[in-house]
C-alpha cells in the first residue's frame, strides 16, 4: 500500500507536466548565453554614442534581435545534437536531450524566434537584419557540419561574437574603425580557442568521441593559438587606447585626460584572469566565468567605468 501512495505521489499531475514544459522551453532557449549579446552595446559605447536616445533604441533592437536569433539556433543546434548530447556528462541534462521539450516543439519555437528576430531586426534598418540573418544561417550551418571540421570551427565559433559587435554598428549606425575589427578578431579568437581547450580539459579521454575537432587539437596547439591571440589582443587594445588620447591631445580637445590609457589596466588583469580559469578548466562556458567569477566582475566594471570616461568625458 505504501508503494502504490509513493508511485502515485511521485506521478506529475497535467498541471505539473504543463509548468514541467514550459520551464524547459525557456531553458532550451539558454536566457543565460543572452550574456553574450552585450557586445552588440560595445561599438556604440566606443564611438561615444550611447548618450543618445535614438541610438540606445537602436542598439536595444540589435541587442533583442540577436537573443531571439541565437535562441533559435541554440534550439536548432540541441534539436540536431539530441543524440550526442545524451550520451555527454553534462549535456544530457538538457530540456531536449532529457525529453522534457519534444523534438518536433522545438523545431516549432526555433523557426518561430528567427522569424521574430530578423523581423525585428527589420525595424531598426536592413543592415543589421542581414547582419542577425547572416549570423542565424552561419550558426546553423556551423551546428549542422562546419563544427566537425578542424580550425575552420575556431573560426565560425569567432565569427559569432564579430558578428555581434557589427551588427551593434549598424544597429546605432556608427562607423567601425580598423582598431575595433583588429580587436574584435583577435578577442574573439582569444575566447574560441579558450573555449576548446577547457572543453578538452573537461571531457578528458571522451573529448574526441563526443566532439570529434577536440581529437584534432592538441593541448599544446590550443595553447599556441591562446598565447598569439591574446598578444595581439592586448597589444592592439594598448596601442588604440594610446592613440585614443594622444589623438585628443593633439586635436586640442579641451579636458584631454588619461582615461583612455588607465583603461588599459583592468582591461589586462581581466584577460590575465580569464586565462588563468582557463587554464584551470573552467572556460568551457565564457559566460559562466564572466557572472560567477568575482574579480572578473570587479575589472569588467573598472574597466567599462575607465573606458567610458575616456570616450564620454
Amino acid at each position: 500500500m505504501a508503494e502504490q501512495t509513493t508511485t502515485t505521489m511521485a506521478t506529475p499531475g497535467p498541471q505539473g507536466g504543463t509548468i514541467a514544459l514550459l520551464i524547459g522551453m525557456v531553458r532550451a532557449c539558454r536566457p543565460k548565453q543572452w550574456a553574450k549579446n552585450v557586445l552588440v552595446f560595445v561599438a556604440p559605447a566606443a564611438a561615444g554614442v550611447l548618450d543618445e536616445p535614438y541610438r540606445v533604441r537602436l542598439t536595444l533592437i540589435g541587442f533583442v534581435a540577436f537573443c531571439l536569433v541565437s535562441s533559435a539556433t541554440y534550439l536548432i543546434n540541441d534539436v540536431l545534437d539530441v543524440e550526442s548530447d545524451r550520451q555527454h556528462p553534462t549535456k544530457h541534462k538538457r530540456p531536449i536531450a532529457s525529453g522534457i521539450v519534444p523534438v518536433p516543439l522545438a523545431a516549432a519555437m526555433a523557426a518561430v524566434l528567427f522569424v521574430g528576430g530578423v523581423g525585428l531586426a527589420l525595424t531598426s534598418n536592413v543592415e543589421l537584419a542581414l547582419i542577425v540573418g547572416g549570423y542565424a544561417v552561419l550558426t546553423t550551418f556551423y551546428s549542422m557540419v562546419l563544427k566537425t571540421i578542424p580550425v575552420i570551427d575556431l573560426v565560425i565559433l569567432s565569427a559569432g561574437f564579430i558578428l555581434r559587435l557589427l551588427g551593434g554598428a549598424y544597429a546605432a549606425e556608427v562607423e567601425v574603425s580598423d582598431w575595433f575589427l583588429i580587436i574584435s578578431l583577435f578577442g574573439s579568437l582569444f575566447i574560441a580557442a579558450a573555449k576548446r581547450y577547457a572543453e578538452k580539459q573537461e571531457l578528458g579521454d571522451r573529448a574526441a568521441e563526443l566532439r570529434p575537432t577536440l581529437g584534432a587539437y592538441s593541448v599544446e596547439y590550443l595553447g599556441f593559438l591562446r598565447a598569439v591571440s591574446v598578444a595581439a589582443l592586448v597589444m592592439s587594445y594598448c596601442l588604440w587606447a594610446v592613440e585614443r588620447a594622444d589623438g585628443n591631445a593633439l586635436a586640442g580637445v579641451a579636458g584631454a585626460s588619461p582615461w583612455a590609457q588607465l583603461s588599459i589596466v583592468p582591461f589586462l588583469i581581466a584577460v590575465l584572469r580569464y586565462a588563468l580559469l582557463v587554464d584551470q578548466g573552467k572556460g568551457s562556458a565564457p559566460e559562466d566565468v564572466i557572472l560567477h567569477d568575482r574579480q572578473m566582475q570587479i575589472m569588467g566594471v573598472l574597466w567599462v567605468l575607465t573606458l567610458l570616461f575616456g570616450i564620454y568625458l
